[in-house]
């Protein structure tokens, strides 16, 4: 007799999981789960699988990636293994871990998850097996905070907020970024990445990456937005260098490109690798940068250089270099003609598209009008971690539910059965 480790154990969910389309028995139509004896044909595309490289995913709903800032010293705790775990039980095709310090002094905030030491691995692996006997993929984004690093967290014990010096478990004297210039009047001056430091960031990137294959994650995310590190090198608005790696956007390109082409060496040729963006700085156009700073056509040219370093899909955000951002008004989907700029003008490059995707059917019509590839949620999964088991009744589609959640399947009429 074979022994189990309660300790991991976690029951293996059947078929492709929660999430995925199946066909109602009749007991479900007796019971009132459905009056439909088959889903739609075709089925609505968010709950149609999709195949990038070796990895097939049961719909085209991702948990975008979210800071949680809920760990110690970049380890991963049980929150992360619920937090990740609640996704993955309720039907999500596709489970982003957060931004993930590829360095200690590349965290943004002190409390932010970390993957640059071999010991972050096994809890991270528990997080990924569960999601995996739950039958959702998971992937990871893996950052450098550059000039926005050595931040409180949210919600600090000492009621502190900003900037986190020493005494409050920063590294001010750590900020870097690619030129000596601060975000914001109370942020950390940076200190100019050396070229030899640059090797050694994207040496970093790397390695993450290599230690989240043995974690057993799917996907690996870049994180190259917000006016992160990897955006900073993007954006003339932060990158003042003369070297090879500023002035033109060629230049400003190679810290990103560089990067990509670093983790897509180690990362196996049968896993996906995405790249997040700032599509545009929205900055107003000044003398010194009459762009503004980074631009819509400067990302499109950008995707052109990564596809051809075997990045599969471009997930579209804005903003984040500057405090002088003028964001309009947000709308929803107001990024999603981002995602449609790349699948538009990339050609084998795919494209996420984000930001205030908080309905059925108009995730599923991002999708359907072929706006984009992916779509991401985020903030309506933390509302509603139900989101897509519940798209699914929205949408007429019939979805496996997870076998210990079956009797709080939505009804669509009443029976005391």
């Amino acid at each position: 007799m074979t022994l189990i480790d309660a300790r991991n154990y976690y029951p293996e969910q059947q078929g492709l999981g929660p999430g995925a389309p199946i066909a109602p028995t009749s007991a479900d139509i007796k019971q009132g789960f459905t009056v439909l004896s088959s889903n739609p044909d075709p089925l609505p595309k968010l709950f149609q699988p999709m195949t990038i490289r070796g990895l097939t995913l049961k719909n085209r709903a991702v948990v975008s990636p979210m800071g949680m800032h809920s760990s110690v010293d970049g380890f991963a705790t049980d929150f992360h293994l619920v937090h990740i775990g609640q996704y993955a039980l309720r039907g999500v095709g596709l489970v982003f871990v957060e931004a993930t310090g590829v360095l200690p002094e590349g965290r943004v905030t002190t409390t932010c998850l970390g993957l640059w030491k071999d010991e972050h691995i096994e809890k991270l692996k528990q997080v990924v097996n569960f999601a995996h006997a739950s039958k959702a993929a998971i992937g990871i984004q893996l950052a450098h905070g550059g000039r926005k690093s050595s931040v409180m967290s949210p919600w600090s014990s000492n009621g502190q907020r900003g900037y986190a010096n020493a005494e409050n478990g920063g590294w001010p004297d750590k900020v870097v970024g690619p030129s000596a210039v601060p975000y914001d009047d109370d942020s950390w001056p940076p200190k100019e990445l050396s070229v030899e430091e640059i090797k050694d960031v994207q040496q970093s990137f790397a390695d993450a990456a290599v230690r989240a294959d043995k974690a057993g994650f799917d996907v690996i995310d870049i994180h190259a937005a917000h006016g992160y590190l990897l955006h900073e090198f993007l954006s003339p608005i932060s990158n003042k260098r003369t070297d090879k790696y500023g002035g033109s956007f060629e230049n400003r390109a190679r810290m990103v490109v560089e990067t990509a082409r670093a983790v897509r060496k180690v990362w196996p040729k049968e896993k996906p690798l995405f790249v997040r963006i700032s599509f545009t700085d929205w900055v107003e156009p000044s003398d010194e940068i009459p762009t503004g700073g980074w631009t819509e056509e400067d990302s499109i040219e950008l995707g052109k250089l990564l596809v051809k370093e075997g990045v599969d899909l471009i997930d579209c955000s804005a903003s984040g270099s500057s405090p002088k951002q003028v964001i309009p008004p947000l709308v929803p989907g107001y990024q999603v003609p981002f995602a449609t700029a790349i699948k538009e003008n990339v050609p084998g490059m795919l494209s996420g598209a984000v930001g205030h995707i908080t309905e059925a059917k108009q995730a599923n019509d991002i999708l359907e009008e072929e706006k984009a590839d992916l779509v991401f949620l985020g903030r309506v999964l933390l509302r509603n971690p139900n989101f897509v088991l519940d798209a699914a009744t929205q949408l007429g589609v019939f979805p496996q539910y997870l076998r210990q959640y079956e009797r709080g399947r939505n009804k669509t009429e009443i029976t005391l059965i």
